[in-house]
C-alpha cells in the first residue's frame, strides 16, 4: 500500500510574478548531508573536489560549516554511502523544499526577512541563515537568482512571505 503512496509537495507549484520577481517551487531533489572530519576521505568517496570555504559551493555542493557540506542532486542519482569510513553521508531529500526566488529585485525580497546584505553576497555562495525566524539554507545561484532551502513544514510560511513581499514591492 506504501509503494502507492505520493507526497504532495507543502507548497503551490504555480509560478508567483510580481515587481519583476518570481517565485517558483524547484523540481524535486535528492539532498544528502555530509560530514567528515577528513575532506579528502569525502573526496575520494564522491570522486570530486569539495569546496573548501565555508560558504563556497562547487556545483551541485555547497561547503556549510567547517566539516559540514550540502549535495543536492538529481533524484535518483547514486550516491555511495560511505559505510565503515570515517565519515557520514545522511540522506534528507524529504527535509526540505527549494524556493527559487528570481528577478533584479530577488535580493530585496530576501531582504524583507533576512538580515544578510544580499547585494554584497556573492554568485556562487550558500549560507545558512534566517527568513525572519525560520531558518533556511541560501545559495545565490546566479546574479537575480536565489535558491532558498527549507524545512517542509515551514514552506508554506515561507512562501507566503516571499510573496507577499514581493507583492509590496514599489
Amino acid at each position: 500500500m506504501s509503494d502507492s503512496l505520493t507526497r504532495a509537495e507543502p507548497v503551490s507549484s504555480e509560478p508567483f510574478a510580481a515587481q519583476g520577481v518570481t517565485i517558483t517551487l524547484a523540481p524535486p531533489m535528492a539532498r544528502l548531508s555530509l560530514r567528515a572530519r577528513d575532506r579528502a576521505t569525502l573526496e575520494d568517496l564522491l570522486g570530486r573536489k569539495l569546496p573548501a570555504k565555508i560558504g563556497a559551493t562547487a556545483g551541485e555542493i555547497a561547503c556549510l560549516g567547517p566539516d559540514e557540506w550540502l549535495l543536492r542532486s538529481a533524484q535518483g542519482a547514486a550516491i555511495p554511502l560511505g559505510e565503515g569510513l570515517p565519515l557520514a553521508v545522511t540522506e534528507i531529500s524529504e527535509r526540505a523544499v527549494c524556493l527559487i526566488v528570481e528577478g533584479p529585485r530577488a535580493a530585496e525580497v530576501l531582504m524583507a526577512g533576512c538580515p544578510l546584505d544580499l547585494e554584497l553576497f556573492a554568485s556562487g555562495r550558500a549560507t545558512r541563515t534566517i527568513f525572519e525566524t525560520v531558518e533556511i539554507i541560501l545559495i545565490r545561484s546566479g546574479e537575480n537568482r536565489f535558491e532558498v532551502e527549507v524545512w517542509r513544514s515551514f514552506a508554506p510560511w515561507l512562501q507566503l512571505a516571499l510573496t507577499t513581499a514581493a507583492a509590496q514591492l514599489r
